[in-house]
């Protein structure tokens, strides 16, 4: 469980990051004034094991929202009436050695004001509540905790323009690894896992951090598409 050892861990382990501004998070974001926060119903049993590591996803959101702009379940992300996206944090996953707790339940319940708290990282009250009650209660005892920690590390990364990025001739997934790399100090390519789909779009990027948040290399399965595989990134409709 997220102890303040481990929070203070967190907090050390993002401070060397560079200060500067950010190019692909939220580019807009206007939350509306209430938020109700579904019941989320464990889909497993309870798989608890002990934490060797951390899994930062984080969603391209031009990529997730096409075909999905007048969905009623993502409006807030992909309507344009609350603003528009780049990179959103899909979840911030717990590591087992190649494995992962999940379902670990809680009494914890996620408020409103802690939803709306963390919408214009994570633009969906389902997406926030759903991470809590299958990541973070194997994390930590509140989920105040969890996206406090999840905010620490969203804010500690920036992000190439992602515009250029997605014009450049000849992309490859190694491409965008550097690109990444570069804007951030103590990341370099071999702790940025991609997931591309199957005709090579940019869908996920996945950060990965050691037990005490330092950023560590992807295993295999994190890793994604090797570095030489062609890539495309949407830029929106």
């Amino acid at each position: 469980m997220l102890n303040r050892a481990l929070f203070a861990a967190a907090t050390i382990a993002c401070s060397a990051i560079v200060s500067q501004p950010a190019m692909a998070q939220a580019y807009q974001c206007r939350m509306p004034a209430r938020i109700y926060v579904p019941v989320i119903a464990p889909e497993g049993p309870a798989r608890r094991m002990p934490v060797t590591g951390y899994t930062l996803a984080l969603s391209w959101s031009p990529e997730f929202c096409k075909g999905r702009e007048t969905q009623g379940g993502s409006g807030t992300q992909c309507s344009g009436a609350n603003g528009r996206f780049g990179f959103i944090v899909h979840g911030l996953w717990p590591e087992a050695r190649g494995s992962w707790p999940q379902w670990c339940q809680s009494p914890n319940r996620l408020s409103p004001a802690e939803a709306r708290r963390n919408m214009c990282m994570m633009p969906s009250a389902n997406l926030i509540a759903r991470q809590w009650v299958k990541h973070g209660s194997c994390m930590a005892r509140k989920p105040e905790t969890y996206f406090k920690v999840t905010r620490i590390l969203w804010n500690s990364l920036r992000f190439p323009d992602m515009d250029s990025l997605s014009r450049q001739k000849g992309l490859t997934a190694g491409n965008i690894r550097t690109a990444i790399a570069s804007t951030n100090v103590g990341i370099e390519a071999k702790h940025i896992g991609l997931d591309l789909d199957r005709n090579g779009w940019l869908e996920e990027v996945q950060i990965c951090y050691g037990k005490r948040f330092r950023p560590t290399p992807c295993d295999r399965r994190r890793f994604g598409a090797v570095n030489g595989k062609s890539a495309k990134i949407w830029r929106g409709g």
